[in-house]
């Protein structure tokens, strides 16, 4: 599993092949073992592999073709609406839908996801994360039939990858490792950290095409401008207070 780890990569061609059932619900099962709050697994996990639904979810990610082409996708979900209805059966008044809860299940929701794609990756799978289940939760949860009280977090595809995909830059340890206290960089902490980054053969590539003169631009600019980041945001806010939860 160590090396498993030190080898990930986001896999973005896959091969047609399915996903054999027992090998998916050993992967599956490798989720659940995941650490979670109180015991209580306040998440869910929306597996589709029908081709239809999978079309729908095309659109919802903005029409990235690894959904389709991926035999399996993954909707991982924060949810109370489970836990609660035991709570109800039980003789027991749940108190799970607010702020702090939705941030539970959303934390437990990841941690899972995370389980899941090392099980998948140690198997010989390819999984790739889509954090696009955030920007269109609404369009996922009418086309999933999610009830109240359950809310996509982020979404993964997984098969047998077609393709060799390159390993992704990482900042180096000291720029995301704080000892003991938090340790605000200064300027050339800044320039360190990012430089292999910013001068590394893909960067170029990106500046080359996207005619930016910085990597930042590109992020800024490109991938998640201002614009976007407040539209979804606001979006995203609405739909958890629609699936109940209070804010």
């Amino acid at each position: 599993m160590y090396n498993t780890i030190f080898s990930h990569r986001s896999v973005r061609k896959y091969k047609k092949n399915p996903v054999e059932q027992q090998l998916l619900d050993s992967v599956l099962e490798a989720g659940t073992r995941a650490s979670n709050t109180g015991n209580m697994q306040v998440y869910s996990l929306i597996v589709t592999t029908d081709e239809t639904l999978r079309s729908g979810l095309y659109e919802a990610h903005f029409k990235q073709n690894m959904v389709l082409e991926a035999p399996v996708h993954i909707t991982f979900c924060a949810d109370i609406h489970r836990f609660s209805a035991w709570c109800d059966q039980r003789e027991a008044t749940p108190c799970y839908d607010n702020f702090l809860w939705f941030c539970t299940a959303f934390c437990d929701a990841i941690l899972v996801s995370q389980n899941v794609a090392l099980a998948a990756e140690e198997a010989g799978l390819g999984i790739c994360y889509l954090g696009t289940a955030m920007y269109n939760a609404d369009h996922i949860i009418d086309l999933l039939e999610i009830p109240k009280g359950v809310v996509p977090v982020v979404s993964m595809v997984m098969g047998y990858p077609d393709a060799e995909t390159p390993l992704t830059d990482r900042l180096p340890l000291e720029a995301v490792v704080h000892h003991e206290k938090y340790q605000v960089p200064g300027y050339a902490d800044i320039n360190r950290f990012y430089s292999d980054l910013e001068t590394s053969r893909q960067t170029l590539e990106l500046l080359e095409i996207n005619k930016k003169n910085t990597l930042a631009q590109i992020f800024t600019e490109n991938r998640y401008p201002r614009e976007a980041n407040e539209l979804f945001s606001r979006k995203y806010l609405e739909t958890i207070k629609k699936q109940g939860f209070l804010f």
